[in-house]
């Protein structure tokens, strides 16, 4: 079998079958094509490539100075391509069964001192509609941790003001339910009151809870750019991304005493080993603590 089909029936099955989000499977499309290319150069067919052939595509990933991280994305994507081809009994063997995963270096995620999550909230002009739905949204996500993309997909019906809390639809459209502070929440019910209202117009129907100027639900783009302006107005030290809030309501929490399992569920993450980066962040700032105050540092 050639591998092109192969690939677009391995496409259709993560987006149909196992219902992976839009994300997920545009990279497994842009990796698997990367693969398709090499694989084309060399003449392969699906059942003709080897092991030896993936360790030379890897390699040929590192020679074009990609990271570790996202190589290792490639092997992942490689891997349940070929356990699906072989399901499919489309290949007898797997020739990416026992293919080192390269180790990955972590990296810090950037995040925001609390005297700069205050400078960012006090940005937005709760004057005006959009300054007072953009300080909701700011308000939300440093409460929460929401990924921007469940920041978007949230509807105005998600909001539990009673209990406490947001409904979200996250990573393979598994809902979840995570607490929010009062300030938070307070915000978000003034801005349904006195700004959704204005944005949308009359006769303007919409279930978004964050909408634009036209009424529509704000895009992962349009989130994007608001932030970075607020970032750049406020002074921050770098650059502000919706992921930077993310990274801030997961330090702070465990800086205060969290759990990492609470901080787990609470971003979603499927596996604890994901949430664990946090705590290098964590420990790196008693590092910094520790050399800026102890008088033998």
């Amino acid at each position: 079998m050639e591998i092109t089909p192969a690939i677009s029936q391995f496409l259709t099955h993560v987006k149909v079958e196992k219902g992976l989000s839009p994300n997920t499977v545009s990279a497994y499309q842009r990796d698997l094509v990367k693969f398709n290319v090499f694989a084309q150069k060399r003449k392969l067919t699906l059942v003709g490539v080897s092991r030896d052939d993936l360790v030379d595509f890897l390699a040929g990933l590192y020679r074009e100075k990609l990271e570790s991280r996202t190589v290792a994305r490639h092997l992942v994507t490689l891997r349940n391509f070929f356990r699906f081809a072989q399901v499919q009994e489309f290949i007898t063997v797997d020739p990416s069964l026992n293919l080192e995963s390269p180790k990955i270096r972590r990296t810090l995620p950037g995040y925001l001192r609390l005297e700069e999550v205050e400078r960012l909230l006090a940005e937005p002009d709760g004057k005006t509609p959009s300054g007072l739905r953009d300080r909701a949204m700011l308000e939300v996500l440093y409460s929460t941790g929401l990924r921007v993309s469940e920041l978007i997909g949230l509807r105005v019906t998600d909001l539990d003001a009673k209990v406490g809390c947001i409904r979200c639809i996250g990573k393979g459209d598994k809902e979840r339910i995570v607490p929010a502070g009062k300030k938070a929440l307070g915000m978000v019910e003034k801005y349904l009151r006195e700004a959704r209202p204005k944005l949308l117009g009359k006769g303007v129907a919409s279930q978004a809870l964050f909408v634009n100027r036209r009424g529509n639900s704000l895009s992962r783009v349009g989130v994007w750019k608001i932030l970075s302006a607020y970032g750049r107005r406020a002074g921050l030290r770098v650059a502000l991304t919706p992921h930077m809030l993310r990274h801030s309501f997961a330090t702070h929490l465990l800086e205060r005493g969290a759990d990492l399992r609470s901080v787990q569920l609470m971003l979603g993450h499927a596996d604890i080993s994901t949430t664990q980066i946090y705590t290098h962040v964590v420990e790196e700032r008693l590092k910094q603590i520790y050399k800026a105050h102890h008088p033998r540092a």
